[in-house]
């Protein structure tokens, strides 16, 4: 068993979609950052990362590269998990944690576990999301931004198995 934990934070202020967890949420600003700014997927790619001993996502997708430059973060995630699936890898399961004091976040839960999930290549069940406030304090609780928090346990990957000859 190998585990990871990942964290990101970016600033609101784009105009462009607010994109969390690989779902659009509707919001009067999007996220400041060289790809989509899905502060979620980052946290949990360098939580994956971190785990398998790869680095971090910065090293692996760097924002001085124009190939990156507004990527659907999505992509970066399936070719970590891609990555993962080399060093013989697999997700065991994931919690992850917004930190937000807007927009609320509870109603797309469920859409942001089954896109990860998929991504991800688990049962929706082997993903946790949920979303908190800070009640006021910060940056996040300015309003000025979000972060996010992942925490991934990642397994063995079971050997497929061989029908007899």
């Amino acid at each position: 068993m190998r585990i990871g934990h990942g964290f990101d934070a970016h600033r609101f202020g784009a105009a462009r979609p607010l994109v969390i967890g690989g779902v659009t949420v509707p919001h009067p600003q999007g996220l400041l950052a060289h790809s989509d700014g899905d502060v979620l997927v980052h946290a949990l790619c360098d939580a994956l990362l971190g785990a398998a001993g790869l680095g971090d996502i910065g090293r692996h997708f760097p924002d001085s590269s124009a190939e990156y430059a507004g990527v659907d973060s999505r992509v970066l995630l399936r070719r970590v998990v891609a990555l993962l699936g080399e060093q013989g890898l697999e997700v065991g399961n994931a919690d992850l944690t917004v930190v937000a004091q807007a927009p609320k976040l509870a109603p797309h839960v469920p859409a942001i576990r089954a896109t990860l999930a998929s991504d991800l290549g688990v049962d929706p069940s082997r993903v946790n999301v949920k979303a908190t406030t800070t009640e006021g304090m910060g940056f996040t609780g300015r309003g000025e931004g979000m972060a996010a928090h992942a925490v991934v346990l990642l397994v063995e990957r079971k050997a497929s198995p061989v029908a007899p000859a």
